[in-house]
């Protein structure tokens, strides 16, 4: 028996492979990590919600013997895009007015709109809509700013997707709260319901400047500082918003905010970040403030375009975001959004250098990540991180040949392209079909509000 034993014991690997939940192969696994691998021919192996090894794929199948495979040779696997600004149920206000000035579109026709038709149940409806198109084109993330954000986040988990979700505080009777403080109270109540999510992370959102009293913009500070949560705000979106900040206040609306203690206690998420001059991006610095920058509703109304180039140099986080459909933008297509980003800072520096293609690839991942402080578990392929993977399929006539893979899925790829989606170690689209959302049943609701609200406001 002894020699049989040592027999045994001679032919037994030395080290036996360790089980995982999922092996998922590509033809290159990007990580977005602090090396900027690049692994042709790699893999990630997956246990639980964390990406428990990354390497060659011969390397991780030796490793590990997984329970489920999913194999894209023509593929490639990035961390899950991160869409730092969104009003995700205004997709169902999608081009109800176009081609006007921000001003005229907010007071004409979308706060007019919102009032005669935001209730909890289109909010539902409207985020169903838009995380559908954001899983879809690739985002595993979103960052959000609406109503009846209680129910943005009870969407957001039924479709199994990451967000930092902001509820509205503005200066006026809004559809959740008729006074600015009930809005607040409703934040409360929200940050209370999701102190420790796995997804979620709640959010205060005082609207900007211009719509909320200087009291109400310390109160929402106070209120995030007490529960450690995020304060998302719009900054210096328009020419006209600075304009009036510096004959109001003597200042721009940056300084303006930061004396008000605005930016001071805890994590702040500004988006579009359009007008600002070099002592903005200071204080900017200074405050640890990031930026959301949405380079398709710039120019869509014509807002200007923001200094990202100056933001990155200066060490500030600057993410990409879409903002949202009705006049801003028409959709959610975060990688639409890479390549615009790119192309429009080139044109408009006069330098096709800025804001290369790996630079504007970590704006949407990591970059991102880093706007809504959450780089330490999502945004880039790394072991111990949260398995938020994305699969898109370079096997295309537009994407072939390949030589460069940021070049590839910056300026080539599109978000039709995107056959896979894992968040938090769950597989949400599969083969370009979602696992976790009714399309028909989503499809069917908003041609539903799409004749109300044509209704509504004849």
């Amino acid at each position: 028996m002894t020699k049989l034993f040592a027999s045994l014991l001679l032919f037994a690997p030395l080290h036996a492979a360790q089980p995982a939940d999922w092996i998922v192969t590509a033809r290159w696994v990007v990580a977005m990590d602090a090396q900027h691998r690049v692994i042709e021919n790699g893999a990630v192996a997956i246990t639980g919600s964390t990406i428990a090894a990354i390497g060659p794929r011969a390397e991780i199948e030796k490793r590990f013997t997984a329970r489920r495979r999913l194999d894209r040779p023509g593929a490639a696997l990035i961390p899950g895009l991160i869409n730092t600004h969104t009003h995700a149920a205004m997709s169902l206000f999608r081009g109800i007015a176009d081609d006007l000035a921000l001003q005229d579109w907010l007071e004409k026709f979308i706060f007019p709109a919102e009032a005669k038709n935001t209730s909890a149940e289109f909010v539902r409806w409207g985020t169903r809509l838009a995380v559908l198109e954001m899983l879809l084109s690739g985002a595993t993330t979103f960052c959000d700013m609406y109503y009846f954000e209680e129910v943005v986040a009870e969407v957001a988990k039924e479709a199994g997707m990451r967000g930092v979700l902001g509820e509205t505080i503005i200066g006026f009777p809004a559809p959740d709260a008729k006074t600015a403080e009930a809005a607040l109270a409703r934040t409360e109540a929200f940050f209370k319901k999701y102190a420790a999510d796995p997804l979620v992370t709640p959010a205060v959102a005082p609207h900007a400047i211009y719509t909320n009293s200087d009291a109400t913009l310390k109160a929402a500070r106070a209120l995030a500082v007490r529960y450690s949560k995020p304060l998302l705000i719009h900054l210096s979106e328009t020419r006209r918003e600075n304009d009036e900040s510096i004959a109001k206040r003597g200042m721009s609306p940056t300084r303006a905010l930061d004396a008000l203690g605005l930016f001071t206690g805890g994590l702040t998420v500004a988006a579009h970040g359009i007008w600002l001059d070099a002592a903005d991006i200071a204080i900017l610095k200074q405050r640890g403030v990031g930026v959301a920058h949405c380079p398709s509703s710039n120019m869509k109304l014509a807002s200007g375009v923001a200094p990202v180039d100056a933001l990155l140099a200066a060490g500030i986080p600057v993410g990409l975001g879409t903002d949202g459909p009705a006049g801003s933008n028409n959709d959610f297509n975060l990688l639409e959004e890479l390549d615009l980003a790119g192309k429009l800072a080139k044109v408009t520096r006069n330098d096709p250098r800025v804001l290369p293609a790996q630079t504007l690839l970590e704006m949407a991942t990591i970059g991102g990540a880093r706007v809504l402080g959450l780089d330490k578990t999502i945004g880039s392929i790394e072991a111990g991180k949260l398995a938020d993977l994305v699969l898109i399929d370079l096997a295309q006539p537009h994407t072939t040949p390949a030589y460069n893979i940021y070049s590839t899925l910056v300026y080539a790829a599109k978000g039709s392209d995107v056959q896979d989606v894992m968040i938090h170690g769950k597989l949400v689209v599969r083969g370009r079909t979602s696992v976790t959302l009714n399309r028909d049943a989503i499809l069917a609701k908003a041609a539903e509000y799409r004749a109300r609200i044509q209704t509504s406001l004849q």
